[in-house]
């Protein structure tokens, strides 16, 4: 699989993600045993429109050449992507996700994406 091709699977991953935290955080917190109380749903909100950014940010480079750029692109989500797997995990085994089945489809999605994030980034040549 080429690097625009994961781009392009990436960005409305991320597009239809964050449009649901965006516009049904209730949903997304009821999947995974969190009550759905006002200040968590802002913070869901406010998740939702940076995952619909990104893979707005995504979708228009995904065409973009080899560049010190487009590795520090593919840097930060590999971050994100991490960084949102150990949250939900973190979160579960402490009791704030309360509901396994909330988080498998979410560990596995955000594994994926990290080999897929790092192995493009790995793969990068830049001049630097």
């Amino acid at each position: 699989m080429s690097r625009q091709t994961f781009l392009t699977i990436s960005a409305p991953i991320a597009c239809i993600v964050g449009l649901v935290a965006l516009f049904y955080p209730s949903l997304l917190l009821i999947s995974k045993g969190v009550v759905p109380d006002e200040p968590v749903k802002v913070w869901m909100t406010e998740v939702g429109i940076l995952l619909l950014s990104m893979g707005v940010i995504l979708f228009l480079v995904r065409e973009q050449p080899d560049s010190i750029t487009m590795k520090a692109l593919l840097f930060g989500n590999m971050l994100i992507q991490l960084g949102l797997l150990v949250i939900e995990i973190q979160a579960f085994l402490v009791g704030t996700i309360t509901d396994i089945s909330g988080i498998i489809p979410n560990s596995i999605l955000h594994v994926l994406l990290v080999i897929g994030f790092f192995y493009y980034w790995m793969k990068l040549k830049t001049n630097h």
